[in-house]
């Protein structure tokens, strides 16, 4: 992959899918999960020592959180490593790559919204919804549309989930936590005590603890990334990381935290819309789907160009147009066996968006919301987190 190429918005970060990657880290644990001669260098655990190990996800909290506000943080100090996110930079993508180690080329997540013709065009995978058309129900939906296994399942190593209770059993977390023990909580008190819990369950011989908090996310989503409720969100999870160190002190565990992808701030000026009926949205066979900062694009039979010349010249300095089977051909989505679907869910065109700016449709059924916070692009502040390392 090649950053300067025009083809890419200004300044962007590419994926790393090596070591320098959250999809890296997610192989590695995969591994370490299924081999008990294995160690697992990332979090310096010798090849068969019965280590274990907690891996605290915390949505949306990108390496800039803990480079600006984050500054004298718990967090800041065992810092170890800086990863980049997967593409697209969102949590349905990157999530799904650090419950299976498969990449979004292979497991065909790559947004908040994909399309699949099979369940009725453009659907939510997480809260399996379709776009402006509420829940969906398909025959055998989960094993259709999820096709990679978790990586707790037939793992030789005990495994722990720990997720909010109202989707710790959904049908998303059942397919990806399986093979795992699932535990809900409700507050990040409550996490804590459960990682707690968790630890004391895997026992002597070592295990794993995956453990997910979404609530920086929705926050910077509402309030903005660098907003006072933020900031104040930061510090509340920084604290419970300084106890959770402090109360594992000298129980051989190791303690890493990151997270699924970063965030910006984007002004509602910087939006660009697709009015319903009007004569772009009659290019395309489908509402769009991915992201605010990354929108794939069912252009229909015959309407390419006059779509690209669109795109071109109204959405110059907005965003950059790729086709399709460009993007995909990049490798950006990610090394191994492509999923079946994946040439569908990209779309004839991508737009990838320029900093700070997002797009947006409407969809009958749909209400229209408001983003303050939003990610999914490739900007570094998107696509860098954190990766902290403690061995109380």
């Amino acid at each position: 992959m090649d950053a300067k190429s025009d083809a890419w918005p200004a300044g962007c970060v590419l994926p790393d899918y090596g070591p320098g990657g959250i999809y890296g880290l997610a192989s590695a644990l995969r591994t370490w999960l299924h081999d008990t001669d294995a160690g697992l260098d990332v979090a310096r655990v010798a090849p068969g020592e019965a280590a274990t190990v907690v891996l605290l996800v915390i949505d949306g909290l990108g390496a800039h959180a803990l480079d600006s506000f984050g500054r004298g943080s718990a967090l800041a100090a065992d810092w170890h490593v800086t990863l980049t996110s997967v593409f697209p930079s969102t949590t349905a993508s990157a999530v799904t790559t650090l419950m299976t180690g498969a990449s979004p080329a292979e497991h065909g997540l790559n947004g908040w919204f994909i399309h699949d013709r099979r369940f009725g065009g453009v659907i939510a995978p997480l809260p399996l919804e379709a776009r402006g058309d509420g829940p969906l129900h398909a025959l055998r939906l989960t094993s259709r549309l999820f096709t990679q296994r978790s990586m707790f399942r037939d793992a030789r190593r005990p495994a722990f989930m720990l997720s909010p209770q109202q989707i710790a059993f959904s049908p998303f977390s059942r397919h990806h936590a399986r093979g795992a023990c699932v535990r809900g909580y409700d507050t990040l008190e409550r996490l804590e005590d459960e990682i707690l819990g968790a630890v004391e369950g895997v026992g002597r011989q070592g295990g794993f603890v995956h453990a997910y908090y979404p609530r920086f996310d929705a926050i910077s989503h509402a309030y903005g990334c660098r907003s006072p409720r933020a900031i104040a969100c930061f510090h509340k999870i920084d604290a419970m990381y300084a106890r959770l160190c402090e109360r594992l002190r000298g129980k051989g565990v190791r303690i890493l935290v990151t997270a699924d992808h970063g965030f910006i701030d984007s002004a509602p000026e910087r939006t660009v819309g697709i009015e319903p009926e009007s004569e772009v949205e009659r290019m395309l066979d489908a509402p769009l789907f991915g992201e605010r900062r990354l929108a794939f694009c069912a252009v229909r039979e015959g309407a390419h160009e006059e779509f690209e010349a669109w795109a071109r010249n109204e959405l110059a300095g907005r965003a950059v147009i790729m086709c399709g089977e460009d993007c995909i051909a990049s490798g950006v989505f990610g090394p191994g066996r492509r999923n079946t679907r994946l040439a569908e869910r990209v779309g004839t065109h991508v737009l990838l968006m320029e900093p700070g700016w997002t797009i947006v449709d409407q969809v009958e059924g749909e209400q229209p919301f408001t983003l303050i916070g939003v990610h999914g692009g490739l900007t570094a502040d998107e696509m860098r987190v954190p990766l902290v390392l403690a061995t109380p």
